[in-house]
């Protein structure tokens, strides 16, 4: 049996698809909403671009469907940011954004959103922790944990321009 495919596709504004195609040959889609909510949508055989069926999950749901198919009790040590009501997420540092050149502590981003940078990447770094006098770079990835709502307000403010 070989390794399903999967790939995914970015929903400007949306989230992300992932589609998969079983061995079977059926097609299924999770589109992963930005807001944490998931859509499961399966295909028909005779005509893999009808939809047979679409479900609109919200978070804990999603949560909730994945338990069921990955057991918590398989990765004790594994963070379900899901069950703390946090979400982890990265953000890209555009080169034409505000913060370019700018340290990460003028941001005020734990004091504005409650969200915690965890890591920033850059090239093929990692900088775990960085401090407030970290220098913010354009193509810089930054790790973000927080409530869905403080992530979605520090991707506004690293968002601008």
């Amino acid at each position: 049996m070989g390794t399903p495919r999967l790939s995914s596709t970015p929903l400007p504004g949306i989230g992300v698809r992932y589609d998969l195609t079983t061995r079977e040959q059926r097609r299924l889609s999770v589109v992963a909403h930005r807001d944490g909510g998931r859509t499961l949508s399966a295909y028909r055989t005779d005509d893999p671009d009808a939809c047979d069926l679409s479900v609109r999950l919200t978070p804990n749901e999603a949560a909730a469907v994945i338990d069921a198919l990955l057991p918590a009790h398989h990765s004790p040590n594994l963070l379900s940011t899901t069950e703390l009501g946090l979400v982890a997420e990265r953000i890209q540092l555009a080169s034409t954004a505000y913060w370019n050149g700018r340290l990460l502590g003028e941001t005020r981003m734990r004091t504005e959103t409650g969200v915690s940078i965890v890591a920033v990447l850059r090239r093929a770094e990692a900088i775990p922790s960085p401090g407030p006098d970290f220098r913010l770079a354009g193509g810089d990835t930054l790790i973000v944990i927080g409530t869905r709502e403080g992530v979605e307000a520090a991707a506004a403010i690293l968002g601008r321009e």
